[in-house]
């Protein structure tokens, strides 16, 4: 029945036995364009305000097997995230109290809004790094701030939040997807680099020295760190051997997987859990050797952490904090973004789960919206914590809660203990976690031999990190990264393609007794370049078209940055293989213009008579999604053009055209059909219909056609049933000049040109 009604569409009328159908394609229309994809339906909306909260696909499932991995990986990355949230908001020039707020708050609120089971949301080190150099910059402009610089870094929370829940809400989310993985590496790795520097000086105890800014460019507090290495005192020996430590228990845990691998989850936690361990131990050390040097501690310790949320309030956003961090709102957002939406995608694919990028900001903004309320700075997703969480088994975002009442205790049951700890110690803590960002050799390796220009990227983002700063870092190599892919835009060619007759063969050598290993095989045309730029053994020469006929493929999208690229190549290519339709096309010397070659007069010795005149250009479409104005109207001109040089009306054919709206816009130029012009050519599709007839001498043939599938009740009783044949046309007949692929617009072509039989 669906044929049938598909053939009274088209025709008007039911299609009869053996027959063809015509097929006319309706045009696109802005009105349904705007009414499929801009304006929602009620489903849609349902649909839409259901996926803001995707925690109610799962909470209704839970069970006691997701809880129990819940449990053990909540508490885990609950132990790991204390020390290091304290250690972070240090980066952030905060004190250590609003690392635990904000570990709390996006632990907590995390999991209503997530689609990653394995994200851990918390302070990271280079968004602390980054709200440390900004509440560095903007310090001395807002002094009234000067004691309470977590009013801004809770106001930069809140614009950042808000601006990302847009993106999200608005779903903007692939904007992500412009930033390539070796721009993210490089700021990743710059990052690190740069925060690993900048603790150096705490880990050695040099830190305070008179006139050494740990906070300036990577390469000057390098330089700086000799300059005053004689000022390191005994906090090098607790900064050292703690660092040591924590890599000998890695080390050794990574060895014990590998040598008693029935034992690997056993290592897994022991090396999961050493940065706590190493933290109790020094901080024992450190309470035994400073109970009684409270007052005048014989290495630098942290100090009194208040208890409880001490500095819950209603954020403070005003237009003059607004003014002073405009400047680094952008690169803030990428950060926040960035490390999220990468981290995220990463461990989903890991684990065989598929995120939605969209939803992510809005869960990562709603965080950053409402931590200030509590206390915390912006925050992010953790790509150490998460690696935890993911490993340790966790079984749904819920796991989050269970980490942020682990924070919560120890918010309010541990500050004494947290009195002890070793400032050189977190330092420690710090450089061992950020190491893990550096790119390894490996990774370098990979992006030289995939790609060298996005090599280069890599390391100017990681140069301008080291000399400048991390936000600089983070523009220079997401810009170079926005050049390249222009520049390949903008720089695409397309390619001349001939045909190649080819034969399918399970051997090399002959087959049978013939000694011809494709005598039963009726082979297939493939189109390759003629150039053999992709790749064809270079002694296979494909068959060029026909005289006169060029066939063109276009390997990029043609859009107004690389339209007059793509054309100049496919004209001067057609010029350089064809000679001009008429010797002298402007008349009189004086409409001739002044680039014009001579000679002066010319004649047809001046042509090579052996060359074809331009009949025909076939465009390959298969790669190009859309097209926009300055593209189709190059076209139009390039159409003049030729048929100027031709001397005659050049047929133009298009093959593969994927949207609607490109074939709109190559009609609206006049391609694609010509007054009184019918197809030459039809591919069409063989469909086998059922048609019902009732049985008798006298019964006729039922109009009603259907398929099987449509009606298994068609052997009933005083019904008998036969196949006939439905042909379809794939494409509209209404556009001779569209074809499905190169071989029927090749033969189309022929059939027009009168090159080949009907």
């Amino acid at each position: 029945m669906f044929w049938n009604r598909l053939a009274r569409k088209s025709v008007g009328e039911p299609a009869r036995e053996n027959e063809v159908a015509n097929y006319v394609e309706p045009v696109a229309s802005s009105k349904e364009w705007l009414k499929e994809n801009v304006v929602p339906t009620r489903a849609a909306a349902a649909a839409y305000a259901k996926s803001l909260f995707p925690f109610f696909t799962w909470i209704y499932r839970y069970n006691g097997t997701w809880l129990l991995g819940d449990l053990v990986a909540g508490i885990t990355v609950g132990i790991v995230v204390i020390p290091q949230g304290m250690a972070y908001s240090k980066l952030a020039q905060l004190p250590p109290e609003f690392g635990l707020y904000s570990s709390f708050v996006g632990c907590a609120l995390y999991f209503i809004f997530s689609t990653s089971k394995d994200i851990t949301i918390g302070p990271v080190a280079v968004m602390s790094t980054l709200m440390g150099h900004i509440l560095q910059d903007v310090l001395p402009d807002l002094p009234q701030y000067q004691d309470t610089p977590w009013v801004i870094a809770g106001c930069m929370s809140v614009v950042l939040g808000c601006i990302v829940v847009a993106l999200g809400l608005l779903r903007l989310g692939f904007i992500v997807e412009f930033i390539p993985l070796p721009a993210i590496a490089a700021f990743m790795t710059g990052s690190a680099l740069n925060i690993a520097m900048g603790q150096i000086p705490t880990l050695m105890g040099n830190n305070d020295a008179e006139g050494y800014d740990t906070r300036a460019s990577t390469y000057l507090v390098f330089g700086n760190f000799f300059k005053y290495i004689g000022q390191c005192d005994i906090n090098a020996a607790v900064g050292l051997t703690a660092l040591a430590l924590l890599y000998a228990i890695r080390w050794a845990c990574g060895y014990g997987s590998r040598r008693w691998p029935q034992k690997e989850r056993l290592f897994f936690f022991i090396n999961t859990l050493r940065t706590g361990f190493v933290i109790l131990l020094y901080t024992l050390f450190s309470y035994l050797a400073n109970r009684n040097h409270r007052d005048n501690p014989k290495f630098s310790i942290l100090g009194t952490v208040p208890r409880g949320f001490k500095h819950m309030a209603v954020p403070t956003v005003t237009s003059e904090i607004l003014s002073k961090v405009a400047g680094k709102i952008p690169s803030a957002i990428i950060v926040l973004v960035i490390e999220h939406i990468s981290i995220s995608k990463s461990f989903g694919r890991i684990n065989n789960y598929t995120i939605n990028p969209n939803q992510e900001l809005i869960a990562i903004g709603i965080t950053n919206i409402f931590g200030p309320f509590f206390g915390a700075y912006p925050a992010t997703g953790s790509f150490s914590r998460t690696a935890i969480k993911s490993k340790a088994g966790v079984r749904t975002p819920l796991a989050g809660v269970i980490t942020a009442i682990i924070v919560v205790i120890a918010i309010y049951a541990l500050p004494p203990v947290f009195y002890y700890i070793s400032n050189a110690l977190l330092a420690a803590v710090i450089i061992h976690a950020v190491g893990d960002l550096i790119s390894t050799p490996s990774a370098l390796k990979m992006f030289w031999k995939v790609s060298p220009f996005e090599f280069g990227i890599f390391w100017i983002g990681v140069i301008v990190s080291v000399f400048s700063s991390i936000d600089n870092g983070i523009y220079a190599s997401v810009a170079t990264s926005g050049a390249l892919l222009l520049f390949r835009i903008a720089k695409a060619r397309g390619k001349f393609v001939g045909i190649l007759k080819v034969y399918d063969t399970p051997t090399l050598g002959p087959a049978d007794n013939t000694g011809d290993p494709l005598s039963k095989s009726d082979g297939r045309n493939v189109f390759v370049p003629l150039d053999h730029s992709d790749g064809v053994n270079p002694w296979i020469k494909p068959q060029e078209p026909p005289s006169g006929v060029f066939i063109y493929r276009l390997n990029e999208g043609y859009l107004y940055p690389n339209a007059m690229h793509f054309t100049d190549h496919m004209v001067a290519e057609i010029k350089a293989k064809t000679r001009p339709g008429i010797l002298n096309p402007y008349g009189s010397l004086g409409n001739r213009p002044w680039n014009d070659p001579g000679p002066r007069h010319k004649s047809e010795t001046d042509f090579d008579s052996t060359l074809p005149v331009l009949k025909a250009v076939i465009l390959d479409f298969g790669g190009v999604s859309n097209v926009d104005v300055t593209s189709i109207q190059n076209l139009v001109d390039v159409r003049k053009q030729l048929d100027r040089y031709a001397d005659l009306s050049v047929s133009w054919h298009f093959v593969g055209i994927k949207s609607p709206w490109t074939r709109r816009g190559l009609l609206a130029s006049g391609f694609g059909s010509a007054s009184g012009q019918s197809r030459t050519l039809f591919s069409v599709a063989n469909v086998g219909i059922l048609a019902e007839r009732e049985s008798g001498p006298n019964s006729t043939s039922n109009d009603e056609e259907y398929t099987t599938e449509s009606d298994p009740s068609h052997d009933k009783q005083g019904v008998s049933s036969s196949f006939d044949t439905l042909a379809l046309p794939l494409l509209s007949v209404d556009c001779p000049y569209f074809h499905i692929d190169l071989d029927e617009a090749l033969k189309a072509t022929e059939l027009e040109l009168g090159l080949k039989q009907s």
